[in-house]
């Protein structure tokens, strides 16, 4: 059997980046990966300005009372300040040619005569925000494969940017196979069973940003897989499914795309998660998890969300432990040849963090998944006392 790391890294080799591009508004940019890098075309601030309300003035000439010789709003161009004066000033403002000192409002007192004294003495810089001092013309502020957040939009939007170039969404179809499911909504029939694996992975592919490409349930026979296999590839830059590539005479999925493409077919050394496959059909890549729920679940969060990463352009999550965090379980029947992730919920005990472990840990219960918050990998063999210290794996959610 393959290792978890074995097929994490062969996976990963295998992802080569989208490297399709498109111009889209800033306000359409979020989430989405940065194709090139933005660089400033002018200083920001693009002038010297007022930090706060106030008064500006030269520092070396304050008096006990100095008169008013302009108001200087933002967005106005003020006038060289005269000898002896000050300028009523306002945040954001450009500083008049000449002064090099803003004193805040809370520290002035006008008098009946328009005259304004001050409280405090004024220092040269003071309440400043100099020219370039956020960004210099030139400047690189966001590099390329940045996964752009609201502050990264809103930087770009300082430096006066209206479109960014991105990487566009990686386009992934999934289907399901299998004359046993049934949408949520409708009665089931004797031996039917709800389809649960629709409604934990499409939205786990658009929480990456993939456009997901749904063609539903697909009847269980050789022909109508191949034809979905077909449509996907036609659509789509990878493909994925749930279930259907063991060796079964009613599991179409793995004959189907050796039918229409190649495919890669392993028993991993993971519980849950055992068979994992790995194709092509035409240009598009095929992932094929395995059809129990929380299989497939734990092999998505592992394995395939690192190579839908890479593929998307995203950085790739490097599944790294927090804690470790003693146990508050005993873990007495380990699998002697098999990585277990075992799902656990993270829970603060006296002032204490410690690990909680779901009781029912087998393949079908998937209200383990919506109960945890997190994984523990435990090595082949593995037992746990309780009070024993664990790596614990945030799940992405």
């Amino acid at each position: 059997m393959l290792s978890f790391e074995q097929a994490r890294d062969w996976l990963l080799q295998r992802a080569q980046p989208l490297a399709a591009t498109e111009q889209v508004e800033l306000l359409a940019a979020a989430g989405r990966v940065l194709a090139e890098p933005v660089l400033a075309t002018l200083d920001v601030p693009p002038h010297d300005n007022s930090a706060m309300d106030g008064y500006a003035l030269r520092a070396g000439e304050q008096t006990a009372a100095m008169p008013v010789s302009q108001r200087v709003p933002a967005g106005s161009v003020p006038q060289a300040l005269a000898a002896g004066s000050v300028a009523r000033i306002f945040t954001g403002a450009p500083i008049p040619p000449g002064a090099d000192a803003v004193i805040m409002q809370e520290q002035a007192e006008t008098a009946d005569d328009g005259t304004v004294s001050f409280s405090q003495p004024a220092c040269a810089g003071q309440n400043i925000r100099r020219r370039g001092e956020d960004i210099r013309a030139g400047q690189e502020i966001l590099p390329a494969g940045k996964v752009l957040n609201p502050a990264d939009i809103g930087l770009a939007a300082s430096i006066g940017v209206e479109t960014l170039t991105v990487f566009r969404p990686l386009r992934v179809a999934v289907f399901f196979t299998g004359d046993e499911l049934v949408e949520p909504g409708r009665p089931l029939a004797a031996g039917q069973i709800y389809n649960s694996n629709r409604y934990w992975l499409a939205p786990a592919l658009m929480r990456l940003g993939c456009e997901v490409i749904d063609l539903g349930i697909v009847r269980d026979s050789l022909g109508a897989t191949r034809e979905a296999l077909r449509d996907a590839a036609d659509a789509a830059d990878v493909i994925m499914t749930c279930g259907g590539v063991s060796v079964g005479e009613e599991d179409h999925v793995k004959a189907a795309v050796e039918a229409e493409g190649s495919l890669d077919l392993w028993k991993l050394a993971i519980k849950p998660g055992k068979p994992l496959a790995y194709g092509k059909v035409g240009q598009a890549d095929f992932i094929g998890l395995p059809g129990n729920p929380v299989s497939g679940f734990v092999t998505f969060q592992v394995l395939a969300r690192a190579f839908l990463e890479r593929r998307a352009g995203l950085p790739v999550s490097a599944l790294t432990p927090e804690g470790p965090y003693p146990a508050a379980f005993d873990w007495t029947r380990p699998d002697a040849r098999r990585s277990e992730f075992i799902r656990v919920r993270r829970v603060c005990v006296d002032g204490r963090w410690q690990l909680e472990l779901y009781p029912q840990q087998g393949s079908g219960v998937l209200m383990s998944c919506a109960w945890a918050d997190g994984l523990v990998r435990l090595e082949p063999g593995q037992a746990v006392a309780r009070g024993d210290m664990l790596p614990y794996l945030p799940l992405v959610q």
